[in-house]
């Protein structure tokens, strides 16, 4: 049986792989900033006071809710 042993110790290993997952998390960090950015910019766009008023007919056209209900 031949037994393979690592190049590089573990230590080394471990060295190498943890500025990728600190960058990861980093940019998972911004990203998540960003949309979230984002998503307050498009509450602005669609909040109330910039849209246009629709014109609604007036309230005689539409049936009396009270008289609908029940007989008298």
């Amino acid at each position: 049986m031949n037994s393979e042993k690592s190049l590089l110790p573990p230590e080394i290993w471990l060295s190498l792989i943890t500025p990728p997952v600190l960058g990861g998390i980093g940019a998972i960090a911004a990203i998540t900033q960003g949309l979230q950015d984002l998503g307050e910019v498009s509450e602005e766009v669609f909040r109330g006071d910039r849209l246009p008023l629709l014109p609604f007919p007036p309230d005689s056209s539409y049936p009396d809710s009270a008289n609908s209900e029940s007989p008298q």
